[in-house]
């Protein structure tokens, strides 16, 4: 051994490449490691147990000749793992027919097909405004403090895919050891169906197992979806957590760092871990990649969400003014959108009229927005009948659409029908966005407030 330098052991070795799997030998037992880097006969080794209690002298490291692999397979599903697989649920090591290596295969774009039908997640202001869609990276963008673990473990509860064998992986990076009660509790009955893989990594695990939590996540979903022809679910939080055990291994590398801190490669990294998601042309079977990350201060120009926009198809914003007011999930939609929408809803997919009412209950929204400000300087009597009219849906949309409880499951039926109840209370000359043959078919006659003008 040469050196320690944090989590990495600087070993001299010859005929080694980089990526490839190691076990080093202690006294007090085995622990793993994976080769970062090769300068002629030197080896840095990011060891994923840790380098703690490491001394020079007794240690050997022994190289497989290839890289990390994991098993494979339905065995999977039920399972409650640690970070790098190991059981946690008190069960036998996971053990199937077939490996692969965690860093997985780079996907010929030619061979992808584009995202299209929905992910339901039985929340309705996502399934509503921002509908997920089979093959989708959308993630959620919030800030510490707010729900957002409830609500990707809900999302991870609930989610279906109409006419599909669906199944769910979740990742968790960076948790405390409450957190992963309240997730395993959460997550149990879905568990329990044999439809569900944990993988769960604690704050006081080693920071390299952080690395490699989301790594064997979407290799086991990789397998599950086009081996297996599942549509899978993989839900990654926290990513910022991720981000911050990079920028620490980076920082043991000694190599110069970028913005922030983070190292310069921050961009590519996290895009190989979002580009697995996809579907692939002649194969059954989906990848839906939903990860969460916080931003710091709630800053969006901080390197993790900023670079996390750049490579995703849109974002789902948490906000605390929004969970000021008492909605969960605190959502500003406003903020929030997913680009491949239009893919996944309307007609054959959700419901015909689905495209509109979002359309038209964002455009509500951003209108209530701009009367509550004016009603702030003049004072909301003196706003036109109008202005108030929109000032009431806002309060209708919030409460009755918006909020739920954080176990709550609606159906996508339910959704539309409490949008259209808050559209109702606009005059119907406001509802510019849906056609005629639709504000007669779904529009309530009898609405609290409304008008026909």
């Amino acid at each position: 051994m040469r050196e320690l330098r944090g989590p990495l052991l600087v070993v001299a070795a010859e005929g080694v490449g980089w990526d490839e799997f190691a076990t080093v030998d202690l006294p007090d037992g085995p622990r793993h490691g994976l080769v970062l880097e090769v300068d002629r006969d030197l080896v840095t080794l990011q060891v994923l147990e840790g380098t703690g209690g490491m001394v020079p002298g007794g240690i050997w490291v022994r190289f497989d000749g290839r890289p990390l692999s994991i098993p494979v397979g339905p065995e999977w599903f039920g399972r409650v793992c640690n970070g790098r697989g190991e059981p946690m649920d008190g069960g036998p090591p996971v053990t199937c027919d077939r490996s692969l290596p965690v860093s997985g295969w780079p996907l010929n774009p030619v061979h992808r097909e584009p995202p299209r039908d929905p992910v339901l997640t039985g929340v309705s202001v996502i399934d509503a405004l921002m509908t997920l869609v089979r093959g989708q990276k959308l993630p959620i963008f919030s800030v510490p403090g707010l729900p957002h673990l409830a609500l990707a473990t809900q999302i991870a509860a609930q989610a279906t895919a109409h006419g599909s064998s669906f199944r769910v992986v979740f990742a968790g990076m960076g948790l405390t050891h409450a957190d992963i009660a309240f997730v395993r509790d959460r997550l149990e009955e879905r568990s329990s169906a044999g439809e569900l893989v944990l993988l769960l990594n604690a704050a006081d695990d080693p920071v390299i197992e952080r690395l490699l939590t989301p790594r064997l996540a979407l290799t086991i979903a990789e397998h599950l979806a086009f081996a297996e022809g599942h549509d899978v679910l993989v839900v990654m939080s926290d990513m910022t957590s991720y981000a911050e055990a990079l920028r620490e291994v980076a920082a043991a590398r000694r190599e110069i760092p970028a913005r922030r801190g983070y190292p310069g490669y921050l961009y590519s990294d996290l895009a190989t871990l979002y580009e697995r998601c996809g579907r692939i042309r002649g194969r059954e079977g989906s990848v839906t990649i939903v990860p969460v990350l916080t931003m710091p201060a709630g800053d969006i120009t901080h390197p993790v969400p900023d670079l996390t926009g750049y490579i995703t198809e849109g974002q789902i914003v948490l906000s605390p003014e929004v969970q000021a007011r008492g909605v969960y999930p605190p959502v500003d939609v406003l903020s929030s959108l997913s680009r491949l929408m239009r893919s996944g809803a309307g007609a054959g997919r959700t419901r015909e009229d689905h495209l509109g009412v979002a359309s038209q209950v964002l455009a509500a929204m951003a209108r209530a927005r701009q009367a509550g400000e004016l009603g702030e300087l003049v004072g909301v009597s003196a706003l036109s009948a109008t202005d108030r009219a929109y000032l009431t849906c806002r309060d209708l949309v919030e409460r009755d659409l918006f909020d739920q409880g954080d176990t709550e499951l609606r159906t996508m039926e339910d959704s539309l029908g409490r949008a259209w109840t808050a559209l109702a209370a606009l005059p119907r000359q406001e509802l510019t966005m849906l056609p005629l043959a639709m504000l007669k078919e779904y529009l309530p006659t009898a609405a609290p407030g409304g008008s026909d003008g």
